[in-house]
C-alpha cells in the first residue's frame, strides 16, 4: 500500500509537468541576461523536450531536486554564489550520489580525485566526500568562485567547469570579461547550452510541491561508526548508509567535522536509481527488477554465487542479497563506488583461496579481477600467485596461475593453454542523459538501446573533459618497469597530478606511498616511490595497435560519433584512438579517420 501511494504521488508530478516548457528569447541567469537567438533556441529546446519527455523519470528527478536544494541552496548562499547554480547538478549526475563516469569522475558534481582534494575533499580508500551532498556542494561552489575571478562572467565560469579556466581564456580570451549581456548562439560552447536545457526543464517544476524526503544535516566531530549512529538517531542502518555513500568502510573518522544526512520521508525505489527516459523498454525492465529483483545464482568454487544486474550499486545488491554491506565488499574485493557488471557472479560468502584449475588464459578486457570472480578465488591470493606479472590488467593470451606460484622464469603468456573465458565488456553508466553506454566495442557484448547520434555525441563530450581534467596534454604513457628501483625524480613544472598520468596510477595512491601532503607541493629533484602494481600501458598499446585487418578511410558526417563509428566497423573505441593518435573523443566534421576493419 505504501509504494502505492508513493506511485501515486509521482504519477502526480508527472501529470503536473504535462506541458513541455519553452526556451524564451530571453532569460536570466545569475547576475546576466541571456539573449538565446532562433538557432540555439532550437538546439536547447530539443534538449528541453528530451528531459521532460518522460514524465514518469522527469518527476523523479524534480523529487530528488526537491529533496537535495535545500541543502545546496543553503550552502551556496553562505558561498555567494548564484542559485541557479544548482541545476548544474542534474546535468552532472542527475543527484545520484555514487554517479562514476567514464573518466572516473565521482559525485554529486563528478569531482575527479586530484580537483576535489584540491578543493579540500577527503578521497581515500575511508572517505570519499564526493558523494557527500554538504561537503561536495561547497567544493563545487568554490570552484564556480574560482573560475569566475578570472573572467568576472557567470557563463564563461559555467563553461570552465567542464572544460577548465585555461581552457576557456584560449578559447574566448578577454572579450566578455565583466559582461553583463551576453547573446547564445548555435556557436555558444554545447555545454553551457545543455544546463540552460535543464534551468528552464526544471525550474518551473521546482516552485510548485513539497519534497515527499526531507534531508536534515548532522555534523559529527569524533569517530562513529554508521551502526553507532544509526541506533542513536533510531533509523536503519542500511538506509542511513544509503544516502551516506562517502563512508566507504562504515566508520566515520575523528579528524574533522563531517556532515551526514538523515533522510525523513519515504521514496520510490526508484529515486536513487540511475536510468535513461529515452531507453523507455529497457529502462522499465532496470525498475521492474529493482521492485521485484529476480536472483540469477549459481554455485562457484563450492560457493553460492549471485548474477549482478546493470543499473544497481553495490548498496542495492548487498541489500538485495541480504548481505551486510561492509561485508559484502570484503567478499567480493571492491570497494563501494564499484559500477556492478550483469556479466559478473557476485558472492554471499568468502571466496576460497585454491581452483580446480590450475590455470587462466585471459581473453581481451579481462583483469586479475575478473578472474578472481570467476573461479571463486580471493583476490589477493592470485595477485601473490602472479606477483612477477607486475600488473592488474591482462593482455590477451595471459596465463594466471590459480593454485601454485607463477615460475620466476615464466612469461605471462606461457604454461598450460586451458580454453579462454569471454568476458563482456564493462559498461561504464555516463551522468549525461542518465544514459548507459558501451565504451569499449564487443561483438561478444549484446548491443544496447541508445539514444540518437546526437545525444550520444553530447554524452561523450560531456565525460571527456571534468573540473579535474586540467591536465599537461598529450602525455606520453610510460610503465612502470621503465623506472630505476620503482623511482621516479620530479622535474620542472611537473605536479602529482601529470605524474600519476605519466605512469597511470592514481594520486591517491602516490600521496599514500610518499606519505605526501597534497598541499605541500613538489619539488625540483623530489624522489617518489611509484608502486609496480599497476598496467603496463605501453604493452596494451603496441597489442592493439598490432591487431588490425584492412585499412580503410573514414569521413566524419555529422551525425558520427567514435561509438557509431566503432561499431560500423566492428573496433574498439580505444583502437581508432591509437590508430589516429587522438586524446580525447571529440570528432571534426570531414575529419578523416583510419580504420582497420575486421
Amino acid at each position: 500500500m505504501r509504494f502505492f501511494a508513493v506511485a501515486l504521488i509521482f504519477f502526480g508530478v508527472a501529470a503536473s509537468y504535462a506541458q513541455t516548457p519553452q526556451v524564451p528569447h530571453k532569460m536570466r541567469f545569475a547576475d546576466m541576461t541571456l539573449t538565446i537567438r532562433d538557432d540555439a533556441r532550437r538546439e536547447i529546446q530539443k534538449d528541453v523536450d528530451a528531459l521532460t519527455k518522460s514524465p514518469k523519470y522527469f518527476g523523479i528527478k524534480v523529487e530528488r531536486a526537491r529533496t537535495y536544494f535545500p541543502i545546496i541552496e543553503k550552502i551556496f548562499e553562505e558561498e555567494r554564489l548564484p542559485l541557479d547554480f544548482k541545476y548544474l547538478v542534474l546535468q552532472e549526475s542527475a543527484l545520484i550520489p555514487d554517479a562514476v563516469s567514464v573518466s572516473n569522475a565521482v559525485g554529486f558534481w563528478q569531482f575527479k580525485d586530484f580537483t576535489a582534494m584540491e578543493m579540500g575533499l577527503r578521497v581515500d580508500k575511508t572517505i570519499d566526500e564526493r558523494m557527500n551532498i554538504v561537503s561536495s556542494s561547497r567544493a563545487a561552489a568554490k570552484y564556480i568562485k574560482q573560475n569566475n575571478f578570472m573572467f568576472n562572467n557567470w557563463i564563461y565560469a559555467l563553461q570552465a567547469y567542464q572544460m577548465g579556466a585555461g581552457g576557456v581564456k584560449r578559447v574566448v580570451g578577454d572579450e566578455h570579461n565583466g559582461a553583463r549581456h551576453m547573446d547564445i548562439t548555435s556557436e555558444t560552447y554545447w555545454y553551457v547550452k545543455k544546463f540552460l536545457a535543464h534551468k528552464v526543464a526544471f525550474e518551473d517544476a521546482m516552485k510548485h510541491g513539497e519534497p515527499q524526503l526531507k534531508m536534515q544535516v548532522f555534523p559529527i566531530q569524533e569517530e562513529k561508526s554508521l551502526s553507532e549512529l544509526a541506533k542513536q538517531m533510531a533509523i536503519d542502518e542500511l538506509e542511513l548508509y544509503t544516502y551516506n555513500r562517502w563512508i566507504k568502510n562504515g566508520k566515520i573518522p575523528g579528524d574533522r567535522t563531517y556532515a551526514v544526512v538523515v533522510p525523513n520521508g519515504k521514496v520510490s525505489p526508484e529515486f536513487g536509481t540511475m536510468v535513461a527516459a529515452t531507453v523507455a523498454k529497457r529502462t522499465n525492465e532496470i525498475m521492474d527488477r529493482a521492485v521485484s529483483p529476480t536472483i540469477v545464482k549459481k554455485e562457484i568454487n563450492g560457493i553460492i554465487a549471485v548474477k549482478g544486474m546493470k543499473g544497481e550499486s553495490t548498496t542495492q545488491l548487498a541489500s538485495r542479497l541480504n548481505v551486510d554491506l561492509s561485508d559484502f565488499l570484503k567478499y567480493n574485493d571492491i570497494k563501494i563506488d564499484h559500477a556492478v557488471r550483469e556479466d559478473v557472479y557476485y558472492f554471499t560468502k568468502k571466496k576460497k583461496n585454491k581452483s580446480s584449475e590450475l590455470t587462466h588464459t585471459a581473453s581481451r578486457g579481462e583483469d586479475l579481477w575478473y578472474v578472481s570472480q570467476y573461479y571463486g578465488v580471493s583476490l589477493k591470493k592470485i595477485q601473490r600467485l602472479n606477483s612477477s606479472m607486475g600488473k592488474e590488467k591482462l593482455a590477451q593470451g595471459d596465463v594466471v596461475y590459480l593454485n601454485s606460484k607463477r615460475p620466476a622464469s615464466s612469461s605471462p603468456t606461457s604454461g598450460p593453454q586451458p580454453e579462454p573465458v569471454v568476458a563482456a565488456q564493462v559498461i561504464a553508466s555516463s551522468t549525461t542523459n542518465d544514459a548507459y553506454f558501451d565504451w569499449v566495442v564487443d561483438t561478444n557484448v549484446k548491443e544496447v538501446a541508445d539514444n540518437t547520434n546526437s545525444a550520444k555525441a553530447e554524452i561523450k563530450k560531456k565525460e571527456i573533459v571534468t573540473p579535474a581534467a586540467q591536465s599537461p596534454e598529450n602525455q606520453q604513457a610510460t610503465t612502470v618497469s621503465e623506472l630505476s628501483n620503482g623511482v621516479h625524480v620530479v622535474t620542472a613544472g611537473e605536479t602529482l597530478y601529470s605524474i600519476s598520468k605519466k605512469y597511470q596510477v592514481n594520486v591517491v595512491d602516490l600521496l599514500e606511498w610518499n606519505e605526501l601532503d597534497i598541499t605541500a607541493g613538489l619539488k625540483q629533484g623530489q624522489q617518489l616511490k611509484v608502486q609496480s602494481q599497476n598496467r603496463d600501458v605501453a604493452k596494451q598499446n603496441t597489442e592493439v595497435t598490432t591487431n588490425t585487418g584492412m585499412l580503410v578511410t573514414h569521413e566524419v558526417k555529422p551525425s558520427d560519433t567514435l561509438y557509431s563509428v566503432a561499431r560500423q566497423y566492428n573496433v574498439s573505441i580505444k583502437e581508432i584512438m591509437d590508430w589516429n593518435n587522438k586524446q580525447d573523443f571529440s570528432l571534426t566534421l570531414g575529419e578523416k579517420l583510419k580504420i582497420f576493419a575486421r
